[in-house]
């Protein structure tokens, strides 16, 4: 099961239930307890479902919102989405591997199964095979990394499929041979794992600003087009806009793209 954030219950709260994205969610609980202690009447519950699940359970009406990691989709009928902040995808690999910078179409290659050792030319110390871990369908940064890194391809049968960013982390950290993609915020201090440069680029916040990583990305958040919850809409419009939640943003190692200095 996977667990739900849910703040302490105050009399007359109201609950916004919300879904999606776990690279992302790191981030969001620390914006879910900063605006409940300035709005003591509005909780969270927040299911770590994976964006493409979120945005489903937004159609179903199963929940008010839900944070995803890639943009809108003819299949997302009926959703309406609000850039938020700016992120990036980062290509992470175990400490002890030496590799530090691979191309798209080497990350490609390895995700696609068309190379297994990291012996076949990408400056590692190991001639090993390579165990890549990724996540499944229902995360929207699966969708985008099929989309931005696989050109629509599907990863291949052998990349471990895992629930959440910070399980493919902790996959990586444990396995001298692995690699995995995992939002910025699962890469960072103390996430046991390294990020190397995609095309020669780092994966960090100046480059994510800028806009010059090449997997730099925003987070959304999504509601039904149809009534969507007024609650919802000002918390989101908190996140975009006050200074207080682009300081949170910053300090999770992703980008405010649009709140005050």
């Amino acid at each position: 099961m996977i667990p739900l954030l849910a703040l302490p219950a105050t009399a007359g709260a109201q609950t916004l239930f919300g879904s999606g994205s776990s690279a992302e969610q790191p981030i969001m609980n620390v914006l879910f307890k900063a605006y409940n202690k300035l709005h003591k009447n509005i909780r969270f519950n927040y299911l770590p479902d994976g964006g493409n699940a979120g945005v489903t359970d937004v159609q179903a009406g199963r929940r008010l919102f839900s944070i995803n990691t890639r943009p809108p989709l003819p299949s997302d009928a009926g959703t309406t989405y609000f850039k938020l902040w700016l992120d990036g995808l980062c290509i992470a690999v175990n400490p002890s591997n030496t590799v530090s910078n691979l191309t798209i179409a080497q990350t490609k290659n390895i995700f696609t199964g068309v190379a297994t050792n990291w012996g076949q030319g990408f400056g590692s110390n190991l001639t090993t095979t390579i165990d890549p871990f990724g996540r499944n369908s229902t995360a929207g940064l699966y969708t985008f990394f099929q989309q931005a890194v696989l050109g629509g391809a599907t990863q291949s049968s052998n990349v471990q499929q895992e629930g959440s960013d910070g399980l493919v982390a902790t996959a990586v950290s444990k396995d001298p041979n692995g690699i995995g993609y995992v939002g910025i915020a699962h890469a960072g201090k103390g996430s046991g794992v390294k990020t190397v440069d995609v095309n020669g680029v780092p994966c960090n916040q100046a480059n994510i600003k800028s806009e010059n990583y090449p997997l730099f990305r925003y987070a959304w958040g999504v509601l039904p087009t149809s009534n969507p919850s007024k609650a919802v809409e000002k918390f989101f419009d908190w996140i975009r806009t006050s200074k207080q939640a682009g300081q949170i943003i910053n300090r999770g190692g992703a980008v405010a793209a649009f709140n005050k200095k």
